[in-house]
Order: structure tokens, then sequence, then C-alpha cells
């Protein structure tokens, strides 16, 4: 089981192909990074993954999460999780209901979900402070909640935007540590895009770089 791109392609609305036929096979468990230069289409592969291209960009080949092919089918039904360069939370919610609002529908009552979200927060160094304000948290723990309500939401693969380029220089090596290994030990498949080789370091996984194809 995994996450498997065969001959992915992605076009802008101009017809500009923007990198060169993609396959590519991600295990569970693991974080294979994609590098390249500004405006070669990383986020957009992204895009393309999650279901969320922008109108006008086209998309061909194969997305297959766990052997499902998901290129056609919508957005909420795919089961992918994201990260982006901003842990996004919601200002008007505690610490806690932002986590539980990635909570899956057949986790069922207001003491199991509780709980379920008490757990995660313990995990991510955050326990008591479920009722806290979000606006509360510092940098590196807002990175953490971000994460914890990704992963509530089971999904079958995660895909991580430069998700540590906005953390101070001190806070990005155990940001990166607590990403992967929770990753590595729920067995997701994720795929990063960055501009740090030193995230494709520590990780010690494969790297792919995109490039502009040399003709269309």
């Amino acid at each position: 089981m995994s996450l498997d791109l065969t001959s992915l392609t992605l076009r802008t609305p101009s017809g500009e192909l923007l990198f060169a036929p993609l396959t590519l096979s991600v295990p569970l468990g693991d974080v294979v990074t994609v590098m390249g230069p500004s405006g070669v289409g990383k986020s957009t592969l992204l895009d393309a993954i999650g279901g969320h291209l922008t109108h006008g960009f086209c998309c061909s080949g194969s997305i297959k999460l766990n052997g499902r092919e998901i290129s056609t089918i919508p957005a909420e039904t795919r089961q992918v999780g994201l990260m982006f360069q901003d842990a996004h939370l919601f200002p008007h919610l505690s610490v806690g209901d932002n986590l539980a609002f990635g909570l899956p529908s057949h986790i069922k009552g207001r003491a199991m979900r509780r709980s379920t979200v008490e757990a995660a927060l313990k995990q991510a160094g955050l326990a008591g402070r479920y009722d806290d304000d979000s606006a509360a948290l510092s940098g590196g723990q807002r990175a953490r909640a971000a994460l914890m309500r990704t992963l509530l939401a089971e999904p079958e693969a995660v895909l991580l935007d430069e998700p540590f380029s906005k953390l101070d220089s001190s806070l990005r090596d155990e940001i990166r540590h607590f990403t992967f290994s929770h990753i590595a030990a729920r067995g997701i498949p994720a795929l990063m895009v960055t501009h740090d080789e030193a995230d494709a370091h520590v990780i010690g996984g494969r790297c792919i770089a995109l490039k502009k194809p040399e003709s269309d």
C-alpha cells in the first residue's frame, strides 16, 4: 500500500507543461522530498494530489492512494491531509476545539471526542491546554497542534508544503523530528515540498528534483 503517481503531468492554463511526466511511489511511513526551482510546479503537484488545483490547470496521469484511483474524485473524499507553511489554527476556537475540528465522524460522543483530543494534545506536548486560546500558542506549539489536527482526521497520506519554513531555526529540528516520527509511527505515506536541503537530510529518505521539461 502506498501513494503512487504514474506518468503524472501538469499544464498551466496557457498549456505550458510544468515538468516532465512523473512516476513515483511513496511507501507507507516514508517521506519523499520534492525539490526544484521556483515555478517548476512543486506546490501545484501537491494541489493536484490533494484535489485543489487552481481553475484552468490540467492534470493527466494516475494518482493512486492505497490502490484507489483518486485523481477523479472530490478533495473531501480523497483522505489526503495537508500541512502548509503557516500553522493555520482557527482563532475563534480553543486549542482543543481546533484539534476536534479534524476528528472523523466515527468518533462519537462528547466524552470520547474530548478524550481523543486530550490524548493528541499530550502527544504534542500540550497536555492541559484544551481550553486555552489558540492565539496564545508559540510558533512551535502551533505547528505541533496543526500536525495533530491533520493526523486526527485519519488521512491515508499527508502532503507537506514548506511546513518548517516559517519556524525559527532553533525550532526547525524539533518540529521536523516531531512531524516525521509521527508520520512514520502511523504508517502514512508523505510527500514534502521544500527549498531547505536540511529537511531531506534529516529524514534520510528519497529526494527527487522537479525540472522543467527540455521540450514540450
